[in-house]
């Protein structure tokens, strides 16, 4: 209920068309972070396998 009551009194003081474009930015934003997120952990995990193949090969690697 009071989300209703927000969103119409916020559609009123900026208009429809400016809500969408701010949501439609937000979503975009959204699915940037998302992609950062992912692209970061996915090199995470290439280090952690290197590291882990090198060490199954009796090596020794320095972090870096």
């Amino acid at each position: 209920m009071a989300q209703h009551v927000a969103e119409k009194y916020a559609k009123r003081l900026l208009g429809e068309k400016e809500i969408e474009t701010v949501l439609e930015r937000l979503d975009r934003l959204t699915i940037e972070e998302s992609r950062t997120a992912i692209t970061q952990t996915l090199g995470v995990i290439s280090s952690l396998v290197s590291n882990v193949q090198i060490l199954m090969e009796g090596g020794r690697r320095l972090s870096g």
